[in-house]
């Protein structure tokens, strides 16, 4: 019995600071959540649903439907572009490039180790309507009419600000996948070729299958990570322009500027169960898959 309880006093720190400083805060998030906290008053009274229902009305002064909408279309568009860019990288630099495939690798993972803030001011001075370097050397090689203006135009600041992300972090998906490519063994695709199998046949009867676990996490990764997306759509466009990029945690720090607490926690609290069911969901579809 004690050798059976003995492993528990190593992780019994860990727990108590994880009960402490996360399942603590997140239920007392849920309370707040129905209450109407605030700055303006040291009283914090129940609401019930109230806070709800300012989210999901339609007649609302913030139209957090909206902001939730560009978190949802953050998302998909990143995962499904990080995965597909990513897979056709580890590909390639797993089994088409040989003599610098370590070279490549590196400098594709380089962009992952950079600070956001970092990458997010870059990229604003790189697609600046006026001065940028991506419009004026769309200019220099008479590509004029591809210019865009990337982060102030409202149909094209949430595709801007995906194509930044996806940029960052690709690199980190693909290392990821290179690992799950390099444990597959290679005895299926010599068994694969004698039976007169093509390349494509190959990749989508056995790496994709036997892949399936990597993509599991990987998308996982991705959907935790889209659904609290802040720092980059903070620092690119600040939201703007006319609140086009707002995402979910935008929002969140909206509200909290303004002293309306129970607004926040209650975004906070929808996101919250959101990312559950999602990635439970994700999670169970692709097991299926797998198996």
């Amino acid at each position: 019995m004690r050798n059976r309880a003995y492993p528990f006093y190593f992780a019994g720190g860990a727990l108590i600071l994880y009960l402490l400083f996360y399942v603590v805060p997140s239920l007392m998030g849920i309370y707040y959540a129905f209450t109407d906290w605030n700055s303006y008053t040291p009283e914090v009274n129940f609401v019930g649903l109230e806070n709800f229902r300012t989210i999901f009305a339609s007649g609302s002064s913030q139209n957090y439907l909206h902001f939730i909408r560009n978190t949802v279309i953050f998302t998909v568009a990143t995962i499904v572009l990080k995965t597909v860019i990513a897979l056709g990288l580890a590909v390639l630099l797993t089994w088409g490039i040989k003599r610098t495939a370590y070279f490549h690798r590196v400098v594709m993972y380089l962009p992952a180790v950079l600070p956001m803030l970092v990458v997010a001011l870059v990229f604003k001075s790189i697609l600046n309507p006026a001065t940028g370097l991506l419009n004026e050397s769309l200019r220099s090689v008479g590509l004029g009419f591809l210019a865009q203006k990337w982060l102030v135009d409202v149909h094209w600041a949430l595709p801007s600000v995906i194509g930044v992300d996806t940029w960052r972090g690709v690199g980190y998906i693909m290392v990821i996948l290179i690992a799950g490519l390099q444990a597959i063994p290679r005895e299926y695709y010599e068994a694969a070729s004698i039976d007169g199998a093509s390349g494509w046949a190959s990749f989508w009867r056995i790496t994709i299958p036997l892949l399936m676990p990597v993509l599991t996490v990987t998308t996982v990764l991705n959907l935790l990570y889209g659904l609290k997306v802040f720092d980059i759509v903070f620092v690119l466009t600040n939201g703007g322009p006319g609140r086009a990029t707002d995402t979910v945690y935008t929002a969140i720090f909206e509200e909290f500027s303004k002293g309306r607490y129970g607004v926040a926690t209650t975004l906070s609290t929808i996101l919250f169960f959101i990312m559950i069911g999602l990635g439970y969901f994700v999670i169970r579809l692709m097991h299926r898959e797998a198996e």
